[in-house]
Parts: C-alpha cells; sequence; structure tokens
C-alpha cells in the first residue's frame, strides 16, 4: 500500500509529466493503468492510448454508412467511419482488409474464405483466394497477384439494402427511445458455385454495418435453386484470420485474443456472454507458418459455425438463413471501457432490453390475496405483478375455467395501470421415456445438462407450445417467466415429430424456442429467462446470483446482492439483469433470512430496496404483498418516488468504483452524457458506525470537460471543477447500513 506521503509525490509526479489535448489525456510510460488504479483508488478510463476525439461513446457518431466501388483496384470499400472493411472483387470476392478507424490498426492478416457450406457431404468454400505469401500481414496490393481458388463457389455481384427488423419488437412499457431496427446498412455479395458444377444452389453473405457503432453483422443465406430437397450438413458463416491478441513461443494456457467481442443469436445454456457462446471461438492458423509460437498454436483463426447440425434439408425452391454473428471491435483493452461498448451494442441490437418494470413476484393465486397485492403494487408505485413458483399457476392449463380466473386478474391489474404475467417451467423437469430427450451415449432419457429435460421437438413440446401461447392470448398476460429455457441438449430420438435424430436436434429445438420467444416479442409480452436469449427477444435474465445465498441472514444478502450487481454489470445494462428480495422464506433460512413480517423489519427492507434502486436493477420481491403498515407503505413509497424522478440515469450505464467487501464503503457512478443529470454516484456503508470518506469520482464519461454541478441527496448544489484526469474529489458521510448519493448535471 502507498502512504498517504506517497500518494502525494505520485499525484505531484503525474501533474508534472501529463498534459491533455481536447478529451485526450497522455500519461508519462511510469504510470501503467493499475498503478493509475491504485493511486486514484476509483476507476478512471485507461488513458495508457489515446481515447478517439470525439468519443464515440460519448458524442454520438452520425457518419454515414457507405459503400464505394473503385474500379481501378477492383475493390468494395464498406465503412461507417469506425470501421472499415474492403473487399477484393477481382478474380474472385475475398476481404482485404477489416480496420478499426477508431485507433487506425489492422485487424486482417490474411485472406480466407467468405464462409464455407457442407452440402449433401460436399464442402464448399465460397469467395477467397490463394497465393498470400506471408499470413503474418496482408498488403493490399498483394491481391492482385493472388488466384481465384477453382474449387470455390464464385463472386457474381452485390447489393446495398437498408436493413429489416430481424424480429418485430411491440412497444408496451416505457423503454430508451432507440431506434428499431438500427440505422446502417447492408451489404451482400452474391455466389454461385463453380461454372463445371450443376447451378441448382446459391449462396449469399451478408454484411451490416451500423451508425455509430465500430460493429460488424454478418450471416450467410443458402438458397436451393432445384426441385429436390437440399441437405445442409453444417456451414462456418465467419472464418476471420485476425491479427494474434499476443504472440509466445511457448503454448500458453490462457492465450490473450484479438480484441473483439465475438456473439451470436445462437446462444444458450449460459448466464454470460462468454458462457453462453455455442459458435465463436478462436482457433489456431496452421497455415500461418511464421507465427511466434514453435507448434503454430496462436489463437488467431475466428470461426463461427453450430456446435452440431444443423443436418436440415432446404425444400425445393427454399431459403435457409444462418444465424448472425456481431463483431464488436474495441479501441481499448481497459475492461470499464470494453463493458461500455458491450452494453451499448445489446442496447443498439436488442433495444427490448432497456425496459425495467417494477414487479412484485407473488406466492398466491388466492383471489383475496391476489387483489390486494395488485392494489398494493398500484399504491406504491410498482408496474408489474408476476404470479412466482409456488403460487399454483399453471399455463399449461388452458381449461375455460382456469383461463377465466387469470383473465380476471389480468383485467383489474390493467384497470389500476399494471401489467401482469407469471411462471412457467420448461426445461430441468421430466416428462417421460416418449417426451424426454435421449442421451446419446445410453439411448436413454438421463444425463441431460439439467438431469432430465423434455425435448422440444417432441409430442409433449408441441403440445407445451400450443398450451402456453393460448393461456397467454385468452388471458391477456402482459409476462412470461420462463424458467429453464432450452439449455442445449441434444436428442437422439428418432421417433419426435419435429427432429429426425441426433444432428439435426439442437438446431431445431433452439428453433423452436427462438420462435417462440420472437412469438411474444411481437405481442409485447415480456421475458424473464434465466439464460442469454437477449438477441432472440428475451428482455432479462438473472443478473448472477446464488439462489441458496437468499437464505443467509438479512445482514449477508446486503453485501451479497451488491456484489452481484457489481460483477453483473460489467457485461449487462441494469435493466437486463434481475435480483431477489425474500419477502418470506426462500430455501430456508428461517426468520433471520427473510423480511416478513415488514414492518418488523422495515430498515432491511428499506436497504434491500435502495440497494437494487441505486444500481438501476429490478428485483423479484416474492412474497404475498409489498406492505403490512401505513409505515412500511411509505417508506417503499419513498424509494419508488427516487427511483423514479431518477430513473434514466439509474438506468444508464455503470462505472464501477469499488467493489464491495464489508471493509469500507463500496460504490458505483451511473454516467449518460445524453442526460442533463448525467451522473449519479452512489456509496454504499455496510459498518455498524457512520463513515466519512474522500473519494474521487471519475466523470469522463459523463461527457463533462470542465465542470458540474453537484447535488448531495437533493440538496442545494455546488460546483465542482474537474481536475486533468477529469476527476472531481468529493467528501462523503455514509449513514451506517445505509448509502448516500450525489446527483451530477451539467453547468449552465
Amino acid at each position: 500500500m502507498y502512504s498517504k506521503k506517497e500518494v502525494t509525490m505520485h499525484e505531484t509526479k503525474l501533474q508534472a509529466e501529463t498534459y491533455s489535448t481536447g478529451r485526450f489525456t497522455m500519461f508519462n510510460q511510469f504510470f501503467t493503468p493499475s498503478t493509475l488504479l491504485l493511486l486514484l483508488g476509483t476507476a478512471v478510463p485507461c488513458f495508457a492510448q489515446q481515447l478517439p476525439n470525439p468519443d464515440w461513446l460519448i458524442t454520438p457518431v452520425h457518419t454515414p454508412v457507405t459503400c464505394e466501388e473503385h474500379n481501378t483496384d477492383h475493390t468494395l470499400v464498406f465503412s461507417n467511419g469506425l470501421v472499415r472493411l474492403t473487399f477484393t472483387t477481382l478474380p474472385d470476392a475475398a476481404l482485404i482488409g477489416y480496420d478499426n478507424l477508431i485507433n487506425g490498426k489492422s485487424i486482417l492478416r490474411a485472406v480466407t474464405p467468405l464462409a464455407t457450406v457442407e452440402l449433401n457431404q460436399h464442402v464448399w468454400n465460397i469467395g477467397g483466394l490463394l497465393g498470400q505469401l506471408d499470413r503474418a500481414f496482408l498488403r493490399p496490393s498483394w491481391a492482385a497477384e493472388m488466384q481465384q481458388d477453382p474449387g470455390a463457389c464464385h463472386f457474381t455481384g452485390y447489393t446495398i439494402s437498408d436493413p429489416i427488423e430481424r424480429l418485430t419488437w411491440k412497444h408496451t412499457r416505457p423503454a430508451d427511445d432507440l431506434p428499431w431496427p438500427a440505422p446502417g446498412k447492408v451489404l451482400t455479395l452474391h455466389f454461385l458455385p463453380p461454372q463445371n458444377t450443376p447451378q441448382t444452389w446459391a449462396v449469399d453473405v451478408h454484411y451490416r454495418l451500423y451508425t455509430g457503432l465500430p460493429l460488424v453483422c454478418k450471416w450467410i443465406s443458402i438458397y436451393n435453386k432445384s426441385n429436390q430437397p437440399v441437405l445442409v450438413n453444417t456451414f462456418t458463416s465467419e472464418l476471420l484470420a485476425a491479427v494474434e491478441g499476443e504472440s509466445d513461443v511457448n503454448d500458453a494456457e490462457q492465450w490473450r485474443t484479438p480484441n473483439i467481442t465475438v456473439t451470436t443469436d445462437y446462444s444458450f445454456g449460459g448466464s454470460s456472454l462468454e458462457t453462453a457462446n455455442r459458435c465463436a471461438r478462436w482457433l489456431p492458423d496452421p497455415e500461418y507458418a511464421t507465427q511466434v509460437n514453435y507448434n503454430l498454436k496462436t489463437p488467431c483463426l475466428l470461426t463461427v459455425k453450430p456446435p452440431l447440425g444443423p443436418d436440415t434439408n432446404i425444400p425445393p425452391q427454399g431459403t435457409m438463413n444462418s444465424f448472425r454473428t456481431w463483431e464488436l471491435v474495441h479501441d481499448s483493452s481497459d475492461r470499464e471501457r470494453k463493458g461500455l461498448e458491450i452494453r451499448r451494442m445489446y442496447r443498439t441490437i436488442a433495444p427490448w432490453v432497456t425496459e425495467n418494470p417494477l414487479m412484485l413476484h407473488l406466492t398466491s393465486t388466492d383471489p383475496q390475496t391476489v387483489h390486494t397485492a395488485i392494489q398494493q403494487s398500484a399504491a406504491v408505485g410498482f408496474e408489474m405483478v408476476i404470479f412466482s413458483f409456488g403460487s399454483k399457476l399453471n399455463m399449461e392449463d388452458c381449461s375455460a375455467e382456469n383461463i377465466e380466473k387469470f383473465k380476471q386478474y389480468a383485467q383489474f391489474a390493467h384497470s389500476l395501470g399494471l401489467q401482469i404475467g407469471g411462471y412457467s417451467l420448461l426445461a430441468s423437469r421430466h416428462i417421460d421415456d416418449q417426451n424426454d430427450v435421449i442421451n446419446p451415449k445410453t439411448g436413454k432419457p438421463g444425463g441431460a445438462i439439467f438431469g432430465y429435460s423434455p425435448c422440444l421437438c417432441s409430442k409433449w413440446g408441441e403440445e407445451y407450445f400450443h398450451h402456453v401461447k393460448t393461456f397467454l392470448s385468452e388471458t391477456g398476460f402482459d409476462l412470461l417467466e420462463n424458467d429453464g429455457s432450452y439449455p442445449g441438449d441434444v436428442c437422439a430420438s428418432t421417433t419426435h415429430p419435429g427432429h429426425h435424430g441426433l444432428l439435426d436436434s439442437q438446431w431445431k429445438q433452439f428453433a423452436v424456442i427462438a420462435h417462440f420467444y420472437q412469438w411474444c416479442r411481437a405481442r409485447g409480452i415480456y421475458l424473464n429467462v434465466p439464460d442469454w436469449y437477449f438477441l432472440t427477444g428475451s428482455n432479462k435474465s438473472s443478473m448472477g446470483y446464488r439462489e441458496t445465498n437468499w437464505s443467509l441472514p438479512r445482514e449477508l444478502q446486503h453485501l451479497h446482492a451488491r456484489q452481484n450487481m457489481y460483477d453483473g454489470t460489467w457485461e449487462k445494462t441494469p435493466s437486463m439483469g434481475w435480483m431477489f428480495v425474500p419477502l418470506v422464506q426462500y430455501h430456508g433460512g428461517g426468520a433471520a433470512a427473510t423480511i416478513e413480517p415488514l414492518q418488523e423489519h422495515i430498515q432491511d427492507y428499506k436497504e434491500h430496496l435502495m440497494d437494487n434502486f441505486c444500481y438501476g436493477v429490478q428485483a423479484c420481491y416474492r412474497g404475498p404483498r409489498l406492505y403490512d403498515a401505513p409505515a412500511t407503505k411509505a417508506m417503499v413509497q419513498q424509494c419508488v418516488r427516487f427511483f423514479k424522478k431518477h430513473r434514466a440515469i439509474l438506468q444508464s450505464d455503470i462505472i464501477h468504483l469499488r467493489r464491495p467487501d464489508g471493509r469500507d464503503w463500496d460504490g458505483i457512478l451511473h454516467v449518460n452524457p445524453a442526460l442533463s443529470e448525467c451522473g449519479m454516484a452512489v456509496f454504499f456503508n455496510p459498518l455498524d458506525h457512520e463513515i466519512q470518506r474522500t473519494i474521487r469520482v471519475p466523470l469522463y464519461y459523463t461527457g463533462l470537460t470542465r465542470s458540474a454541478l453537484v447535488s448531495c441527496e437533493g440538496k442545494r448544489s455546488r460546483r465542482y471543477t474537474l481536475d486533468r484526469q477529469y476527476c472531481i474529489t468529493l467528501n462523503v458521510s455514509i449513514p451506517a447500513h445505509s448509502q448516500t448519493w450525489f446527483s451530477i448535471r451539467k453547468g449552465i
């Protein structure tokens, strides 16, 4: 640890060796990013490399997406001012340039086919060139000397089009004011098989660029032009020979890969972007013979393909589209900045994730309890009531009596301005031997990801989705919490009606769940799904918590909750993750773990509410009611008023200041340069006594450059001058087991 004297010395040296130009700040090499974080004790942008000027994360970039054809060198240049793709079209189409225009770095080092498809057991390359001199780098002039691959599908032309909706988003609740689809352009390259091959099929390769975002989306379409089915055994929709993230003579246990975040809408079986990734892999490039690693194992070849199959027939005159792949090009290695870029990506390509209703998880379907809960929710300003697990709601029961019962509840909730929905379990349940997924190793049920699980393509699966759709439509429900969503189980059954065997079982089951979620999204049905289904229509997943932790004593729950939210918001926006509050017992723990009776634990209840609201995160408040006395009601109303007054900034991005550790303060900073209230700093105190701290707060991502108007909990504002690292210093008093907050606004 540094002493106060040492910190002062370092800060003096820092000021002496620092210079600023516009929004740039360069530091002497004496200070590494980790040293800066240690000295400042808070999160600051990583200025070891220049940040863009203007910074696209702060000042919107409106440069239109363009595609320019250059006849002199037979190239197409597709660009949005932040990232640029360059294709040669002669002697065949190939990607010969992939450039990060923010920092001027080249991403591409070698030519590859644009994709591959395996049709009827034969593998075809789509475009690409042969004969590159050195795969460590790619000079533009080399393209003219390279040769066409005679066995590949060849380029026949291109089209430029406007983007269309991937899925329909019906707006039925407040969300960020974001365009859908996001503005940009689509470049489509057309390919046919070689001339000596029957021209019975064709392939299109699509590239999509977004206005104001260094993001590329790619997918392929396969067209059957014949009168016979075409079997798609598998495909690789992306092959990218990228500049390596690091070079090492020896084999590393964990390599640093190229600085690109890759995701697809064929993601499942995980609660994070990384764990739900099933398709994108950084692999060694054995053709890269001049790499530093002696065993040629540097992971620098991006391949994107389904893990199994699809093994699916395209009917005569039909089309099959691949899933989509997004490649987010980062301009820094700083974790916070990369997280901001990822969160911007999700707001752009799945804007429904910004819907963020306040919700009660109701534990009963008893009429009196339901009516009381709905009335209480409306009275305190909650926005949604969910019939929780254990409430005895059964969406698979489509009897007239059951539908009428819940239709009446929905109408009552709607009359008070509330939305309503419920819980349904899908996977992680055993149906029977005929309808469960069949383990390919044993030929029997069991051994699935959750032990036993139904096959979505079985007869039961078909009936399940029919029943749930009927229930949602006829009751007028606004929400589905679909627990245990399809996690990626394969099925070796040959008798299920929706798939023919093992090889197509994953592709077909995913299609079933994706189409169902898109059906919900088109009808404005909110989706809580504990899996990474955001790109197929889901609104929210778990923020990241261990369910049994809600059986811990109340004091410990608060710290765990803030740790979960602090850790969960590096990739997720606050609105993308739910938390939990056990108003009644959950997984055990008894009276020490629960909030009921609410008026007896009003301080713990308030702390739960403020923990979540201050993070901009909605929790599942699980119990039969929201208040049990006038004082409890008043407290909940006060907390809800705070959240709604500052909702825009509280649902905005989080800068992570200090992780909760139970030893001292923890805190975050919300930032949004588009708002007049462009920042809110929140500091929590887990200790038994009030503390006073002097905390340096980084305001770079608020968009402020010179001064800020800062108000502590709505009191009179004070003007602060930003230092040369865009920080201000606050003297903070935080009550015991509580929090304090500072609103940050733009000065006049």
